[in-house]
């Protein structure tokens, strides 16, 4: 998918909205773990609860690496159900790989390749050597960590090394790389006074925003800061939305979940337009 498909669909939808597939089984309705692929039935339901409503969805691998094979195949089974029947949805593997060399290179191809997804999230760690790989993918995206939600990131991503942020250095140096159009970044909502110093650096790219709703962001805040000339953001909700409700009708309380924020995002766009 290219940006300006994405933008299209943002602007259709009047929405840009990510919904976290982040599945864990003590947390879905008790009925779905009698079928024969719980984790894969739970995602089909949000799916079709909300599509209409989401722009994008971001299955985390590590809720499907937890449950070995099984797990792998239900990730592998939901990005093909997205592709057969909702072509138009931009897909995010939230793996934050990073690695030299042809080990990058074999984790772009197990997602962009064999899982087929549209743009993965990386960790640039390791530098250029790591995000190059990835980035050689004709019509795939990268979407690099730059400053995350987590207490954590005050440990290292804030921190003043020659004058200059940690997170600002990286984001300057990413811009250098080749294939660097390819790049989107991850900017937590709980940063949101930091995104218009990373807008500064990146003004035109997409970021991708997790953090609004459960873990406390705010969606009005992160678009006064971030939001560009072709809305350059998705907004990712993943517990507030699947988890919304336990009951056999957790699919509709979901998507009343996401209608109310694709509401708040139209009107935004309003403003916008």
């Amino acid at each position: 998918m290219t940006t300006q498909e994405l933008v299209g669909q943002i602007w259709k939808k009047k929405s840009f909205l990510c919904i976290g597939l982040d599945v864990d089984l003590n947390k879905i309705p008790s009925y779905l773990l009698e079928t024969e692929d719980p984790i894969f039935e739970f995602n089909k339901k949000i799916i079709d609860a909300t599509h209409h409503l989401a722009v994008a969805y971001k299955p985390n691998t590590a809720f499907y690496e937890a449950y070995g094979l099984k797990g792998w195949k239900s990730l592998e089974k939901t990005i093909q159900y997205l592709n057969t029947n909702h072509p138009e949805i931009f897909t995010i593997a939230d793996a934050k790989r990073g690695d030299i060399g042809n080990t990058s290179a074999m984790y772009a191809k197990a997602f962009f390749e064999d899982l087929a997804f549209d743009s993965v999230t990386v960790a640039p760690y390791m530098g250029k050597d790591s995000i190059e790989p990835f980035l050689s993918f004709k019509g795939k995206h990268t979407i690099m960590l730059a400053l995350t939600s987590n207490q954590g990131a005050f440990d290292f991503q804030t921190k003043t090394i020659g004058g200059i942020e940690l997170y600002k250095k990286v984001l300057e140096t990413s811009k250098e790389w080749q294939n660097s159009k390819n790049l989107m970044y991850v900017v937590g909502a709980t940063k949101a006074e930091f995104i218009g110093e990373i807008r500064k650096i990146v003004p035109d790219s997409f970021l991708l925003v997790p953090g609004v709703g459960a873990q406390g962001g705010n969606l009005q805040d992160v678009c006064k800061y971030g939001i560009n000339d072709q809305i350059g953001l998705l907004i990712n909700s993943s517990r507030g939305i699947i988890y919304a409700s336990k009951e056999s009708d957790f699919d509709v309380v979901a998507a009343e979940k996401a209608k109310e924020l694709q509401q708040q995002m139209e009107e935004i766009l309003k403003a916008q337009s």
